[in-house]
């Protein structure tokens, strides 16, 4: 007979890999650990990797605690090319030349997109709209009215440029979209861009470093082994 974990709580840091929701990676753990209750904090798009910080049992009431935390991303981003989510996942609409671009004129571009400043939201997002999420209005071909949100980008570094690809590292705050950030950029330098790759490096000091393979999660006891106490989330 399979074990019942239901007295555990905590905190696990997951390392999300691509190609999966991150309700399907946390709904691994659900399964794995036979536990009633389990969220995270903070979607990560299938496409995008890194950490997910996972919550079980009693300590999904900490959950609004660890939404608002700053974040860490590392990014590429393709000029030239826009799409309609924004990232390659979606369906290319317009392609432009992108050939007059340097990384001079990108870490320009970059300091109008630092400090405080004002996001619309992506139609392709978990953000919801009378109810239902944006992104399943988006597959239905509709689009509504979305109102610019003030964000915080603490440091927005172009780590390299080339051939049309840009690597960048984002620290923001919580409700930050790289794919907005992207496609902002790239109207700004004129081509238009959409995001190639995402990875989340940090969510406050919890570091990507030091999480739980997705591949691991299928063991219980390595589940368990990596789980930070209730205590510990509670006076972080």
């Amino acid at each position: 007979m399979a074990k019942i974990y239901n007295d555990i709580s905590g905190m696990l840091l997951l390392d999300k890999p691509s190609g999966i929701t991150s309700f399907k990676a946390v709904h691994k753990i659900k399964k794995v650990l036979k536990v009633k209750k389990t969220g995270h904090c903070g979607t990560l798009d299938p496409a995008a990797t890194g950490l997910l910080i996972v919550l079980i049992g009693k300590a999904t009431k900490f959950q609004d605690k660890f939404m608002k935390k700053d974040k860490v991303y590392t990014s590429s981003f393709l000029l030239g090319t826009v799409t309609n989510t924004g990232d390659l996942d979606g369906t290319i609409i317009s392609q432009k030349d992108f050939s007059d671009i340097n990384i001079k004129k990108i870490k320009e571009a970059a300091k109008n997109f630092t400090g405080e400043i004002y996001q619309i939201p992506p139609m392709y997002s978990a953000l919801k709209h009378k109810g239902k999420k944006l992104y399943e209005l988006a597959r239905q071909g509709i689009e509504v009215e979305r109102k610019s949100k003030k964000i915080v980008i603490s440091e927005f570094e172009i780590i390299s440029y080339f051939n049309g690809i840009v690597t960048v590292r984002v620290s923001c705050s919580s409700g930050t979209y790289i794919r907005t950030l992207a496609q902002d950029l790239g109207n700004f330098l004129g081509c238009g861009a959409t995001v190639k790759a995402l990875r989340r490096e940090q969510i406050d000091a919890f570091d990507v470093k030091n999480a739980l393979k997705y591949e691991d999660c299928d063991d219980a006891n390595k589940i368990i082994e990596n789980i930070i106490s209730l205590s510990a989330c509670i006076n972080e």
